[in-house]
């Protein structure tokens, strides 16, 4: 397989893209990528909440992060860019992965990872879905329901991890 060969994965929180993407880069020896609004939030030193409020009201947010995320994936050799937008943003990618899970997995999966209440947590990622739909239309034109272009659609709901690493490498394999 060729090294420079760049892997995009989306998909909405929870789905998966995160633990994915990671170990997608490493099962190919690949860079990986993953600069989110939890990223610039540790950076700066405030909490996702904050940031996520801030962006609502404030494109930047957005562009930053987007910005900077795709200059790092188009930077030298390859590499899995995991995010929210990559699919539509890596244009390049030659392999483009949308995960998805339906909300209450999704939510499940949030609380395991970041403890919480289940109903809580469901309403606040149903909200930040639509406000990210919303911001995503406005800023860029991406229709995020629209994913019919992709290479690969995977519904996470009851399969491992381990399981969709094996579909995403596959295809890899099979497209180099």
């Amino acid at each position: 397989m060729k090294k420079d060969i760049k892997i995009a994965i989306s998909g909405r929180s929870g789905c998966g893209n995160t633990t994915i993407s990671k170990m997608v880069s490493e099962t190919l020896g690949l860079r990986f990528i993953n600069f989110t609004f939890r990223s610039l939030a540790e950076e700066r030193g405030i909490d996702l909440k904050t940031v996520l409020e801030l962006a609502a009201n404030d494109d930047s947010w957005d562009r930053e992060v987007d910005t900077r995320q795709v200059k790092i994936a188009r930077e030298e050799g390859g590499c899995v860019l995991g995010s929210r937008l990559a699919i539509w943003m890596l244009e390049e990618a030659d392999l483009k992965v949308y995960l998805h899970a339906s909300e209450e997995v999704r939510a499940g999966r949030i609380e395991k990872r970041e403890g919480g209440s289940i109903k809580e947590i469901a309403a606040f990622t149903a909200e930040r879905d639509n406000q990210d739909c919303q911001r995503y239309l406005r800023i860029y034109n991406i229709d995020t329901d629209n994913y019919s272009f992709v290479d690969l659609d995977i519904d996470t709901d009851g399969i491992t991890p381990e399981q969709i690493v094996e579909l995403i490498v596959k295809r890899a394999r099979e497209i180099n």
